[in-house]
């Protein structure tokens, strides 16, 4: 082999030379065999093909291509990859080197002031060497020597405003006893530490596969076998399609919270392979687009004219609430059948658009007929914006029974669940029209209506109804939100009185990568459980509006069911005690004074319920 020779094939040859740090594996005698049997050889023929004075975006690209390997990555992904700034891009590692080159390419079409802190084996091909931070992954008082200067000038990197592309784990994911699979070995302390020293955001980034048997049983033998068999990884990759998932840049205040090295690396950890319970888009879509026949066409609105009538022709005590150029008034379906005709038009519109609906060309029932509605007015465009649902229980179970609530189609109730619901209000089918859902200010107005509501009729102590979650949300977010809800906030005192009519499974999620131990207690806090749900979900939408308000008032959770007459959509049924809500959060709805007089007219009088 001559000099030039041995130059151009360098990167793949086991005999350290022109410098090259690392182990010898083999005597010189069978270095050739050797070779052949890794295929390092068949990495040279490859290698060969490529410019070899390319820059390193332009050498991952070529490699790509000649390995015919593609990568796919959605468009909702790849905006996440902040555009400016310091940030700490952070990956598993399940294949060992086609991960990096795809990072390569993926990263450079949105900045390229990027540097990917990897060993020293990747560090061997020149052409990546200007965009590489080599460190030693192989461990020991060695490696921690020599990874000082590559650590200081990651750091730099970042504190000048770079990207860093790191890899937590320093070695390729394989199979871990203790998660009874294959995934990346404990991450490094690294991570934390650059974290902190450097106060820049981490964007976690899943790649979903693994290497085969063959490298996993290697591993098990012996460590080093799996890295002699990394070229045989990325050549057996040709042709494959490497799906690439990108969640939400984790900001520098959320790092922040967390006491300890062990605790922040978990949570990265678990905000990295969460991303692998995303379903793959295509089926997502495949599965929204399946229906057995169109569903009829929504009839026309009626002239705005008559529902300004119908407003007109309520008593005062029934308009609520004014702000701006909206209204909130409360009427009886006898009261606006124009308006409950567009008010059913616009549910029916609404939920169809995320998922949800009858099916009809109206959304009524007859439940409507005997219920409330509050409805938000625009004084200006001369429109319904939304509406809510109100059945008051001590009337409607006096006059009906247990039948005369909807929710009762849902769920089993037992007598003692409705002697203590006498004092409670039930909730339900609210929607805002989608073009008014950019803004919260509607929802807002609505609740502002139900506090006035509570104000004039202070004998209602609880707020309960069902909240949807739509099979809008993959089948993971759904599994995320029901198990987190059922684990810890559910109603215990009433357990035993309310039961599903069509039960939900309620399966703990096991995220791969994490033990339970460690998943466990960072999965008890909704608002991380939507951090994570909006990870998952395409369009980055986290737990449903609705759901959140209800947590936010305290709501608990009384049971789930699931409803196919409604687009299979998951009910949960909220409750919400108004006597342990936030003072600040019923006078936001109810006002200063209206909390004082809801306060003084429940304490006034006796409470109904136990």
């Amino acid at each position: 082999m001559t000099d030039q020779h041995v130059v151009a094939d360098f990167p793949f040859t086991l005999l350290p030379s022109c410098g090259a740090k690392g182990p010898s594996f083999f005597p010189p005698w069978w270095q050739h065999t050797a070779e052949q049997l890794l295929g390092l050889q068949r990495c040279a023929q490859l290698y060969r093909q490529i410019e070899s004075t390319c820059e390193p975006v332009d050498f991952a690209a070529q490699a790509l291509k000649k390995l015919g390997v593609s990568c796919q990555v959605l468009s909702n992904d790849q905006v996440r990859i902040p555009a400016a700034g310091p940030c700490i891009l952070i990956a598993n590692h399940p294949f060992g080197g086609i991960e990096g080159l795809a990072l390569f390419e993926l990263i450079a079409k949105v900045r390229p002031d990027f540097k990917m802190m990897a060993n020293y084996l990747l560090a061997r091909i020149p052409q990546l060497q200007g965009q590489l931070i080599s460190v030693n992954p192989f461990g020991g008082t060695a490696a921690l020597r020599t990874n000082l200067a590559p650590l200081r000038q990651a750091l730099n990197w970042l504190k000048q405003g770079g990207l860093l592309v790191f890899f937590p784990a320093g070695e390729v994911s394989s199979w871990q006893s203790s998660e009874q699979g294959v995934t990346d070995p404990a991450w490094s302390t690294t991570l934390p530490r650059l974290v902190r020293l450097s106060g820049a955001p981490v964007l976690p980034v899943y790649f979903s596969g693994q290497n085969g048997a063959l490298f996993q049983w290697a591993g098990r033998l012996h460590p080093r076998l799996r890295t002699l068999l990394l070229p045989r990884m990325l050549l057996n990759k040709r042709g494959h399609r490497l799906e690439i998932r990108i969640g939400q840049l984790v900001p520098t205040r959320k790092l922040n919270k967390f006491q300890t090295t062990h605790e922040l690396n978990d949570y990265l950890r678990l905000r990295t392979y969460a991303l692998g319970l995303r379903r793959a888009q295509a089926i997502k879509n495949q599965t929204k687009n399946f229906v057995s026949s169109p569903p009829p066409l929504l009839p026309q609105a009626s002239a705005s004219a008559w529902f300004q009538l119908e407003i007109d022709d309520l008593s005062p005590a029934q308009h609520l609430v004014a702000s701006g150029e909206y209204q909130v008034v409360v009427f009886r379906a006898v009261q606006g059948p124009k308006l409950m005709q567009e008010i059913g038009r616009l549910r029916e519109l609404t939920f169809r658009a995320v998922g949800e609906g009858t099916g009809q060309s109206l959304d009524l029932d007859g439940y409507d007929q005997t219920y409330e509605h509050l409805l938000l007015w625009n004084r200006e465009k001369k429109e319904i914006v939304g509406a809510y649902r109100i059945g008051p229980v001590d009337r409607l179970v006096a006059q009906q029974g247990a039948g005369g609530l909807y929710t009762a189609t849902l769920f089993h109730f037992k007598p003692q669940f409705l002697e203590k619901m006498q004092n409670a209000l039930e909730l339900g089918r609210s929607f805002v029209r989608p073009e008014y859902q950019r803004s919260y200010a509607p929802l807002l107005l609505l609740w502002k209506g139900i506090g006035h509501y509570l104000v004039a009729n202070p004998q209602y102590r609880y707020l309960f109804g069902p909240v949807s979650i739509s099979s809008d949300y993959g089948n993971s977010s759904r599994r995320l939100m029901t198990s987190t809800l059922a684990r810890y906030y559910l109603v215990k005192e009433f357990a035993g009185l309310v039961s599903p009519r069509l039960p939900v499974p309620l399966h703990p999620l096991k995220i791969a990568g994490l033990c339970a131990r460690t998943s466990d207690p960072l999965l008890r806090d909704m608002e991380e459980i939507s951090t994570l749900v909006a990870d998952l979900e395409a369009d980055s939408k986290g737990i449903p509006v609705l759901l959140r308000h209800y947590l936010n008032l305290g709501g608990k959770l009384l049971a789930f069911n699931l409803d196919p007459a409604f687009s299979k959509v998951i009910d949960g049924l909220l409750l919400v005690d108004l006597h342990q809500t936030e003072a600040k959060q019923l006078q936001r709805y109810m006002g200063a004074s209206g909390y004082r007089r809801y306060l003084e007219a429940e304490l006034s009088s006796p409470s109904q319920c136990a």
